[in-house]
């Protein structure tokens, strides 16, 4: 009973000082203990600023506020017992919520899985004030399987790992109790992670490579709301800046289905415009002449939310809205780009895994949610791509409030292979389920403009469908199908993937074309390393100023690709993650890798690149439009096969690009399955026209393929680019190039998949 004495105490004198926003219960010094890290453990500046007392205190919920609320969060009792095992009477010991059982912060640190089932148990107490109104438990979200008893009554269960619910507890708190009178919460939580069928993101109850920690349990704010017995339950919002209007859908509980309500919008507290209708139904409310939402001009406006008896009110809420807009228009070359406002805007954006080395999935502080969006403006970005993981709302608040545009995810799960899965009836069930409530409680934020459903065919099935049902449910948003590699031709944005890259794909006719990840180059920065001595990233990268020149180098390169279509990308990523190290700042955030004026100033040369800035003539043609023809051979040929006077005769002649259709997501005009493959074309030049020539190259091996120019080895591509890809002739390939005759020729080595188009242009800036 010590939780409980402590508990007890603590509550008196909130009640005695009638404070509307009721401490967080526990003691410091009974887990600062438990706390302190491993020796080789890091963590960020913000963990050493979490205390039981002090967990998470921020209002949880941005979007619907309420004046009255107690925060839950701080020491519970935990037990780790069998996954059938009843409820224990012992507990092992003190958690600090809402951090994960398997974070450093959490006071415990230790793996559940899919054989175990977590317990938690504290006691809370209800204001006198509170006694003749509906109490709701809010959970941010829990991971995965919940069921919630309060005085030994079950209130409810919950699957689902990303999404937040809410009990009414109502009837199981004894009304003839007083104040002081301690009322029993008790969560049961069962998480199979990655060996089962429910969304669960990088999460791997074995983490290695580019999959990380699993999560279990609690891991956002838990906090108990009173309501009238009718009241405000949700809020759909949705601005047109075209019709200068905003639509405000109420949704009541309780005892008010059918009440009426009343909104008002405001500037900084001035009026701008008011609307009282039914609930349910959409409220019109005229915003003349309004400021729009934009990341250098991210202006929120404040809402306020009335539920009415009659005139009298009954429940309020305050919101935000912001009045922008996020649609598709056509470029002077009628080539779809991304528009925000109705105007094209280049989106630069980070890979935004959301992983913290001291929480896990749960940042320590606020302010340290806040800072790596801070950290990605500073550093020239104006969008994220928040990856496979959904965040607390109050990070879409932040982005909201300082201008950071989202690409959100759906977390993937259930994954058998690369090309997707065939699911069960109830992992379908259950991915759906959670993708429609990812939208819907998402709904209302404006920096949110993209919704991605897949990443790289993990657990892809009924791309269609599930595509066509998003738009269906959010017609204000974009949609990608898949984000890299599986592309089912749907949606509005086809989004492929290139490390180091950058690369581009053929424009098409009604989607935008965006890279939905690129660069990955990895930094190791002594110190501030998850397991010292181990760590993995892409293209590794010796100092810091090495690491600056291949940044700005890609970028460079990645100018063309958005001059010729290109509306936005994604660098991976914002920090490191365990043992990836191709982060911009450190997994601890201590260290950012780059001079940030470098960075900002590399980002903002991209957003000053317009349609037609680059002029690209082509040489040799790819096959991307029109099929063109080369000589092939599958049998390795004798030396000198890529010199100009080699004798093809005997070669087959066939169109690129060369491949297997079975196995890649591009169009094989000749089908190809053997090991390697041999081609040469020959073409006509008049060389002192040339002002910058590429190769382009499209092949989907695990080898680099190897491109030559009349017998010079001008290009090893690395393996798998996805899409067609530009490299740059070095002076001892050009110097190769003559008026008349030259001859390409080109090596490739097959790997899990193939595929294989080349071509050569002249760029001209």
């Amino acid at each position: 009973m010590k939780l409980f004495s402590r508990m007890h105490s603590r509550l008196v004198a909130a009640i005695v000082a009638t404070c509307v926003l009721l401490p967080i219960l526990g003691v410091a010094d009974a887990a600062e203990d438990s706390r302190k890290p491993t020796d080789d453990q890091i963590m960020s500046r913000w963990a050493a600023e979490v205390t039981p007392e002090n967990v998470l205190p921020e209002y949880p919920r941005p979007m619907m506020v309420r004046e009255e609320w107690l925060n839950l969060n701080g020491l519970w009792d935990y037990a780790v017992v069998g996954r059938d095992d009843d409820q224990p009477d012992q507990y092992d010991g003190e958690i600090l919520v809402p951090f994960p059982v398997e974070s450093a912060l959490s006071g415990v640190k230790k793996p559940v899985g899919k054989d175990k089932r977590l317990w938690y148990r504290r006691v809370f107490y209800v204001p006198a004030e509170w006694r003749d109104r509906r109490l709701l438990l809010h959970f941010g979200a829990v991971d995965w399987d919940t069921t919630v008893w309060v005085n030994g009554r079950d209130v409810g269960s919950h699957k689902g790992g990303y999404d937040p619910f809410t009990f009414d507890i109502t009837h199981a708190i004894d009304p003839s109790l007083d104040p002081l009178s301690p009322q029993d919460l008790i969560v049961s939580v069962w998480d199979p992670t990655d060996e089962g069928h429910q969304p669960s993101g990088k999460q791997r109850a074995r983490p290695r490579g580019f999959w990380y920690t699993a999560v279990t349990g609690i891991w956002q704010t838990v906090w108990l709301e009173p309501v009238p017995r009718g009241y405000i339950q949700n809020l759909e919002i949705i601005p047109d800046i075209d019709a200068g209007t905003l639509s405000v859908r109420v949704q009541t509980g309780g005892s008010a289905e059918d009440g009426r309500v009343k909104t008002v919008a405001r500037d900084a507290g001035a009026l701008v415009a008011e609307a009282t209708g039914a609930a349910g139904e959409p409220l019109m409310l005229n915003i003349p002449g309004a400021k729009l939402w934009s990341p250098e001009s991210p202006f929120l406006y404040d809402l306020e939310v009335t539920l009415l008896d009659g005139n009298a009110p009954v429940d309020a809420v305050k919101s935000y809205f912001g009045m922008r807009k996020i649609s598709m228009v056509r470029d002077k070359h009628r080539t779809f780009r991304i528009a925000l406002n109705n105007q094209i805007l280049f989106q630069y954006g980070a890979l935004d895994q959301g992983w913290w080395p001291d929480g896990l999935y749960r940042v320590p502080t606020d302010e340290a949610l806040r800072y790596d969006v801070e950290v990605l403006k500073k550093l020239g970005f104006n969008m994220l791509r928040k990856h496979i993981k959904v965040e607390p709302q109050r990070f879409y608040y932040w982005c909201d409030k300082l201008g950071m545009i989202v690409w959100q995810d759906m977390p993937s799960g259930d994954i058998t292979g690369e090309r997707g899965t065939d699911r069960s009836p109830e992992s379908a069930r259950q991915f759906e389920l959670e993708l429609e409530r990812m939208v819907t409680s998402l709904y209302n934020h404006p920096g949110i403009v993209v919704w991605v459903i897949f990443n790289e065919g993990w657990g892809q099935y009924n791309t269609e469908q599930l595509t066509a049902r998003t738009k269906e449910r959010d017609a204000s948003r974009l949609v990608i199908n898949a984000s890299g590699f599986v592309d089912k031709g749907v949606g509005d944005i086809h989004s492929v993937h290139s490390y180091p890259g950058p690369t581009g794909a053929p424009v098409e006719k009604d989607r935008a074309l965006v890279l939905g990840e690129f660069g990955g180059l990895a930094l190791s920065v002594e110190g501030h390393l998850w397991q010292p001595g181990r760590g993995r990233g892409r293209r590794g990268i010796e100092d810091a100023d090495q690491l600056a020149a291949r940044y700005e180098e890609l970028l460079v390169k990645l100018r063309p690709y958005v001059s010729r279509g290109l509306s936005a990308a994604v660098y991976t990523q914002v920090s490191d993650v365990e043992n990836e190290l191709n982060g911009l700042m450190t997994y601890d955030r201590s260290v950012i890798k780059m001079d940030t004026a470098g960075m900002l100033k590399a980002a903002k040369a991209l957003y000053a690149v317009l349609p037609g800035s680059f002029k690209f003539k082509s040489v040799v043609a790819t096959s991307q439009e029109e099929p063109q023809q080369w000589r092939y051979t599958t049998e390795e040929p004798p030396e000198g096969w890529a010199e100009l006077g080699f004798d093809d005769s005997s070669w087959s002649k066939g169109a690129a690009g060369f491949g297997d259709p079975n196995e890649v997501c591009a169009v094989v005009r000749t089908a190809w399955s053997t090991k390697e493959i041999w081609m040469r074309k020959t073409f006509e030049l008049s060389a002192k026209n040339l002002v910058n020539p590429y190769i382009v190259v499209y092949h989907d091996f695990e080898q680099e393929t190897q491109v030559y120019l009349n017998g010079e080895l001008a290009a090893r591509g690395p393996e798998h680019q996805f899409a067609y890809t530009l490299f740059p002739l070095d002076k001892e390939a050009r110097d190769k190039l003559k008026d008349g005759e030259n001859v390409l020729a080109v090596h490739g080595v097959k790997g899990s998949r193939q595929y294989i188009d080349v071509g050569l242009l002249d760029l001209r800036e």
